[in-house]
């Protein structure tokens, strides 16, 4: 699948450095394109892979390159005065060429919060091609501020995206971590899952054909709408041909049988285990399985008895699956994509801090309101004396 990439503010700008770093890595050839945009100069200074022409400036007139300060407000408000600017570095894609727009933001701070859902709108009233999000959520320890912007963004976001893909720090943050060594490492994880679903189906000269080619479509139709989250299993095998994982290899009735449950096993891991964003499986609406690995180690049986089990998990009959070959990989993997979760503990947690903030705005105001006419009552009752 043909991705136009835009990383939005410091989190966004960091992943896709580290997206174009992965594609690179595996040969994926699934972006077309990436911009980054910051409202901050010093990080965009920072990327590494992203063309310089390619990193666009935004709210110069406002806050002169320093950043808005975790003010998603102030974040959506130069991004629409901004527009232009990011339009003319995307009028340097070849549209004609990707499939998809990919938006990522990290939805704590100012700039990718408040300007995500600004650039998402604009992207859908002038292109056919579908804008999906991808959203990162703060960890709880980071700050109520990064919560709060969070729990504003994500509706938004929801709202202007075809589909959003979380991704929830507060999940895969280890204890005693670091928080730079922390985000490095979470960084790659992210790229991986996401970059093999969105790199399954990129055959380029010379690759292995997968047996079951899972193409863009299938991708589009499995993001229909809503929220997704993916899950990821994988283990090593033995490429020599020689010992016990080797019997991935399809030589005998017993091999396959071998390779059939191995396959099952890790489309069951990646869906029970630690998903991007954890919910009730049986809330997706829609599903995508992938195997990865060494050709000669997939095995289409397996894929489909693991596309069977996730059909009786969710409840749902659409649920597609197909295969990825890397040919020089070491491991075999399953990708679980669940599409249009509803049950999610940390959406409902996020929902509820709106609702209080909200309501604690409007106590605020009101109090700010009464206060002032007991102060102009006063103040009349004083002229009165005199």
């Amino acid at each position: 699948m043909k991705l136009a990439l835009i990383g939005f503010g410091q989190a966004g700008g960091k992943i896709v450095d580290e997206f174009l770093t992965y594609d690179d890595a595996i040969g994926g050839g699934f972006i077309e394109a990436a911009i980054a945009v910051n409202s901050a100069t010093t990080d965009l200074h920072g990327l590494e892979q992203i063309p310089q022409s390619n990193r666009v400036l935004i709210g110069q007139a406002r806050v002169k390159g320093h950043g808005v300060g975790a003010d998603n407000e102030l974040g959506a408000e130069v991004t629409e005065e901004d527009i232009s600017e990011i339009q003319g570095a995307i009028d340097r894609i070849p549209i004609h060429e990707i499939d998809a727009f990919l938006i990522v933001a990290g939805m704590g701070g100012g700039t990718g919060s408040g300007g995500a859902p600004v650039l998402a709108s604009h992207l859908k009233e002038i292109y056919t091609q579908p804008v999906y999000g991808l959203g990162i959520l703060p960890a709880t320890d980071e700050g109520g501020i990064y919560t709060l912007n969070a729990a504003r963004s994500f509706q938004t976001f929801v709202r202007e995206v075809d589909n959003l893909l979380v991704f929830d720090n507060d999940v895969w943050r280890d204890a005693g971590e670091t928080v730079s060594g922390g985000y490095d490492r979470i960084n790659r994880e992210i790229v991986e899952r996401f970059g093999l679903l969105f790199a399954a189906g990129e055959v380029n000269q010379g690759d292995h054909v997968a047996e079951s080619v899972v193409d863009s479509s299938e991708i589009i139709n499995t993001l229909d709408d809503g929220v997704s989250t993916i899950g990821y299993a994988r283990e090593t095998v033995d490429t020599s041909g020689n010992g016990l994982l080797s019997s991935f290899r399809e030589t005998e009735t017993f091999d396959e049988g071998a390779a059939t449950n191995r396959m099952t096993s890790l489309v069951r891991k990646a869906t029970l285990g630690r998903l991007t964003l954890p919910c009730d499986v049986g809330s997706a609406d829609r599903g995508l399985v992938v195997s990865t690995g060494p050709p000669e180690h997939l095995n289409r049986k397996g894929v489909e008895r693991g596309r069977q089990w996730l059909e009786d998990e969710t409840g749902s009959m659409e649920i597609r699956g197909g295969d990825y070959p890397i040919p020089d990989r070491n491991e075999v993997g399953a990708i679980v994509l669940l599409s249009g979760v509803t049950d999610v503990p940390r959406i409902d947690q996020l929902q509820q801090v709106a609702i209080e903030a909200q309501d604690t705005t409007e106590m605020v105001r009101a109090q700010a309101q009464e206060d002032f006419a007991s102060l102009v009552d006063t103040g009349d009752e004083i002229d009165a004396l005199f």
